[in-house]
């Protein structure tokens, strides 16, 4: 949705920012079909529960079966993807092993299935902390328009977070609108690699929309959450391009970093991310190399903000420290915003800093295009504080942002705002450098 600026006395800031009506909220009707498996307790006969679940199952008779099933079409089939398919998958998976048991008719594996299938809504609880790219189809827009790509953090039971995506555009007069949300969301096929343990590839339905897909964790070290995707479109040295976002893997206990490649959104891979560069959260990639290396933003210290660089995207060199906490609402803490955002004047960077009530603001910097290491200016006061509804939600107080996206003259900021909903402002590109280059 999308609408007028919004104005008046409750609206803080420079006048070179400005907030729209666009908000993505939680929706707890986007639901995945997923495998679920009753407690694994053992009960007083020595088997697992699902054992005993299976056992009564089977047990029913044929009327029931059919009755039962027909009802479950008529109640969820419409929530998803050839559920069918989901029932039959997840029932060879329960019986996998009987192999010595004769075939069950359709009904009754679907049946079967049904039983050990759960909903799950992705993002019950929170829809935050995007970042946003041009989209790799720039077809058929009016002149002076850009479609993009969205990342939101859909965070659901358990506090359990995945990457959705989102589209739409923004025309020639700065107009955002959002493609309208999926009734239905898309799983892909995954493939973990054997080695370590957390590379792996991930391969959406052909025919799946962009904005179906869903990438819930798949491997240990992110199984409580993959968390806040910085995205980037990547410009190579012999002029190709690609797609790539760090984000936090999260295991319930503690956090690393991973990197996510596409060409297309539709097969993605991902692979931790070593070395001193990539310790702590907020790695955030450069949208090219600089002196044939590949640059990065990093908070190694957990509360500065510094340089690092790269020979292969995946292993990051010690990091140089180009700002510290200064600024009254940067005193707690400090960190990027996203991908740096090239322009004529140097690489502006997205910051956040953490004040007196951890208050989350949004500023920036302005580097060196030949020298990243190199600081020309910076904030001394927030482009973007929480005001109004922005400061209720899970986290108060907080605005924050994985990336934005240049769109002419202007810098296109989702933010994610109290840790809940999804939030764009326009920030004027020309406003913006001439307060960085007057610091």
């Amino acid at each position: 949705m999308t609408g007028p600026l919004v104005t008046g006395p409750h609206v803080t800031g420079p006048s070179w920012v400005r907030r729209t009506e666009v908000e993505l909220r939680p929706d707890p009707d986007r639901v995945v079909a997923r495998l679920f498996l009753p407690g694994q307790e053992m009960v007083a006969t020595g088997r697992p529960r699902s054992a005993a679940v299976l056992g009564r199952v089977l047990a029913l008779d044929d009327a029931e079966v059919e009755r039962e099933l027909a009802d479950l079409v008529t109640r969820f089939e419409g929530r998803h993807h050839d559920l069918e398919a989901t029932w039959e998958a997840h029932g060879a998976q329960v019986r996998h092993g009987s192999a010595g048991d004769p075939p069950l008719p359709a009904t009754r594996r679907r049946l079967v299935g049904a039983y050990f299938t759960q909903e799950y809504a992705v993002q019950s609880a929170a829809l935050f902390n995007p970042s946003m790219v041009p989209h790799p189809d720039q077809s058929g827009l009016a002149a002076g328009s850009t479609r993009f790509v969205m990342t939101v953090r859909a965070t659901g039971e358990g506090h359990v977070s995945s990457l959705e995506l989102r589209t739409g555009t923004v025309d020639a007069h700065d107009v955002v609108a959002l493609d309208p949300s999926p009734v239905r969301t898309r799983l892909p096929v995954v493939a973990v690699e054997q080695g370590d343990g957390r590379s792996y590839e991930a391969t959406f339905p052909a025919d799946s929309a962009m904005s179906e897909r869903v990438l819930m964790p798949q491997v240990a070290a992110e199984s409580h959450g993959i968390e806040d995707v910085r995205l980037v479109r990547l410009t190579h040295p012999d002029g190709s391009a690609s797609y790539a976002g760090t984000y936090t893997a999260y295991d319930g206990r503690g956090i690393s970093a991973q990197l996510l490649r596409t060409e297309d959104f539709a097969r993605m891979t991902s692979h931790p991310l070593g070395g001193p560069g990539a310790r702590d959260k907020g790695v955030a990639l450069f949208p090219r190399q600089v002196g044939g290396r590949w640059v990065a933003m990093s908070r190694a210290d957990r509360e500065s903000n510094a340089v690092t660089t790269s020979a292969d995207l995946l292993h990051w060199d010690e990091p140089v420290v180009v700002q510290r906490p200064e600024q009254g609402w940067e005193t707690i803490q400090l960190g990027n915003c996203g991908p740096p955002i090239e322009t004529e004047r140097g690489w502006v960077v997205l910051t956040h800093g953490v004040g007196p009530m951890r208050t989350y603001s949004i500023g920036a910097l302005l580097l060196d295009l030949d020298d990243p290491a190199r600081v020309l200016g910076s904030l001394t006061s927030p482009l973007l504080t929480a005001v109004g509804e922005e400061r209720s939600g899970y986290v108060p107080n907080v605005v924050y942002s994985c990336g934005a996206m240049r769109h002419g003259r202007t810098l296109v900021l989702p933010y994610g705002s109290s840790d809940i909903a999804t939030r764009v402002a326009l920030v004027d590109l020309d406003g913006l450098l001439d307060e960085l280059s007057a610091t």
